[in-house]
């Protein structure tokens, strides 16, 4: 048996991590905009998504002790209201418009007026 020793060493809290990153500025970006998402969730009722990426680079160099960068980015899908759509007819050209080009037009004319009477 070959006798291999396994270091553990305290892996870092990934909340307390994003909490302090940019001095707090990223964890109230977070918050905000998941506050945004459950709105839109909660006004139109279909489902939405928060994506939190976490970017790390190599230290420069690939020098052992340089410091190594740290990004986080988020992306968003919100739910949006569902348009509202109106109906239309294809003309003979293939063009959409209200009326429906094969109903027969029917000229409508104002009528006259009826006469007012006075109360005898």
């Amino acid at each position: 048996m070959s006798d291999t020793t396994v270091e553990r060493t305290e892996t870092a809290d990934i909340a307390a991590w994003i909490a302090g990153h940019l001095n707090g500025r990223t964890a109230e970006e977070l918050s905000s905009e998941f506050h945004q998402l459950l709105e839109a969730v909660r006004a139109h009722g279909k489902k939405g998504s928060l994506t939190i990426t976490i970017t790390v680079e190599p230290p420069a160099n690939g020098v052992d002790s340089a410091p190594m960068p740290i990004g986080v980015e988020s992306a968003v899908k919100a739910p949006k209201p569902t348009p509202v759509k109106s109906l239309y007819f294809l003309d003979g050209d293939g063009n959409p418009v209200r009326e429906d080009p094969r109903q027969l037009a029917i000229e409508f004319r104002t009528a006259p007026a009826a006469p007012k009477y006075k109360d005898a």
